[in-house]
């Protein structure tokens, strides 16, 4: 036994070392494919950011808005938000991937324990015996039954226990492969949560920047309804007296009457707005309400920095990536199916009649010893998957340059919406200024009964359109500043990911 017991060691002993000689993990490295990104973005020529570069570097992003009540709703999102609970369900998924695909590494141990019973009767069916064996000596026959010993000893128990490993040795890093593979989609994964995350916080501040302009839009219909209420008893009173036509009266009726049709109509996208908001922090629209406080008139922006910043910084990019590099590791997976697999096993077993007795020497029975698998003839099924990992991993770097190219394009939008928009609010002040000063002088000539009402309501309607193109593009401003923060990542990077 002791000369069996030395080569079975010295046969493990040699397998381990062919393993560990030859042990390399099969298949292309990962390296990320070159993006080659231009020096400067194109959009920001003659454009000046109101906030430093590392503003998105510092904290929260949305902190550059100086507005305590979106820094509330914002803080809800981690917490109550369900499509991030489900991204970080996702994530949690994923890990636990990476831990079960890294548990192949290791040998796998099982024991086990058992009590049998068994009869020891048997019956010939070629001659029609009952043969029962059982304890003691003496046999005794009875017509064509034969029963050996006697016959209490019907019923044998034996017992057994023991210990079984198994280790598949992973030479060529078939194992090793996966679990890169694994790690690498863990990785995009995390980066998908820092996106949904993402989303949800500038959906939220563009979902509240827009409610807060509709409160701005309410308070302006407020007040023209009151101005055009009063041009009313202006026009009535002309008409009491003579000085002014019935058309003038009803002119000024129907003025106000369209102002107050806009003034409850404007409550609609309010209320949308309001519930959207709600479902964002994890709340029912019923148990949720913003009370309408004044629009702010300033913009905070960032600037874009440099378009290859966009590699580490948007969370989408480095999920895309990261699925590049998982498939990448597929290669090596599919490559590993060409070659032989090594097992090493073993087992200690003991079996006895006697549960008291059961572990000792003469009971005992063991085994161990490696065993080699391949796979001869698959009609081309090893080449196939090969070749399928390989236009995977293809497809995944494809998918990784149109995310590239799709953000660098988003950030040269949103610059170019803050730069032109910035230049046509200043346009629209002025011409906010100058139809309030022509509608305040029609109405005093008309009073004069030098122009007539006519005059007035379309000073009115002037000045009206021009405060709501103006409050227009102070909320879309707003929103592309939201819109910019996010294309530029919010503040995440790479180096953020898990690793």
């Amino acid at each position: 036994m002791y000369r069996m017991s030395r080569n079975l060691r010295r046969n493990v002993t040699a397998a381990l070392a062919f393993a560990l000689a030859a042990g390399c993990a099969v298949g292309p490295n990962y390296r990320r494919p070159a993006f080659n990104t231009t020096g400067n973005f194109k959009e920001e020529n003659g454009w000046k950011p109101s906030e430093p570069g590392d503003a998105l570097t510092r904290g929260p992003w949305w902190k550059i808005f100086k507005d305590d009540e979106l820094d509330q709703l914002e803080a809800r999102i981690d917490i109550s938000n369900e499509n991030v609970k489900q991204a970080v369900a996702a994530y949690d998924q994923a890990r636990a991937l990476v831990d079960q695909a890294r548990a192949g590494l290791f040998p796998t141990l099982s024991g086990s324990a058992s009590r049998i019973r068994s009869s020891s009767r048997s019956f010939d069916t070629a001659t029609g015996t009952t043969t029962s064996t059982g304890t003691g000596t003496g046999t005794t026959t009875t017509g064509t039954t034969t029963i050996i010993g006697n016959t209490s000893g019907q019923t044998i128990t034996t017992y057994t226990a023991g210990l079984s490993a198994n280790w598949t040795v992973d030479i060529w890093g078939q194992i090793r492969r996966t679990v890169e593979s694994d790690k690498a989609s863990a990785q995009a994964t995390a980066a998908a949560l820092a996106a949904a995350r993402l989303s949800a916080q500038t959906t939220l501040a563009t979902d509240y920047f827009e409610l807060r302009a509709q409160d701005q839009l309410q308070k302006l219909l407020d007040d023209t309804v009151v101005a055009e209420q009063l041009s009313l008893k202006i026009t009535e009173s002309r008409y009491r007296f003579g000085v002014a036509a019935k058309a003038d009266v009803v002119s000024a009726e129907a003025q106000l009457l369209s102002s107050q049709a806009q003034q409850i109509n404007a409550k609609i996208q309010r209320a949308t707005l309001e519930h959207a908001i709600a479902v964002l922090v994890g709340l029912q629209p019923a148990e949720f309400s913003l009370d309408p406080v004044a629009m702010r008139s300033d913009v905070p922006t960032v600037p874009g920095g440099v378009p290859s910043a966009l590699l580490e910084r948007r969370p989408d990019v480095a999920e895309a990536e990261r699925k590049m590099a998982a498939a990448n590791a597929q290669i090596g997976v599919a490559t590993a199916a060409y070659f032989p697999s090594l097992t090493l096993s073993g087992s200690d077993q003991y079996s006895s009649s006697a549960w008291s007795h059961l572990i000792s020497l003469p009971n005992r029975a063991w085994s161990l010893g490696p065993s080699l698998a391949e796979t001869l003839f698959d009609a081309g099924a090893r080449r196939a998957q090969v070749k399928q990992a390989r236009a995977v991993y293809d497809q995944n770097v494809a998918s990784y340059r149109q995310t590239v190219l799709s953000g660098l394009e988003q950030v040269e939008d949103e610059i170019a919406t803050l730069r032109i928009l910035e230049q046509q609010a200043v346009v629209e002040d002025a011409a906010v200024k100058a139809a309030r000063e022509a509608e305040a002088l029609t109405l005093n000539q008309y009073k004069a009964g030098t122009v007539p009402y006519s005059s007035v309501i379309t000073a009115q309607t002037t000045r009206l359109a021009a405060e709501e193109t103006a409050l227009t593009v102070l909320s879309s401003r707003l929103q592309a500043s939201v819109a910019l923060i996010e294309a530029l990542g919010g503040g995440w990077a790479a180096d953020q990911l898990p690793r």
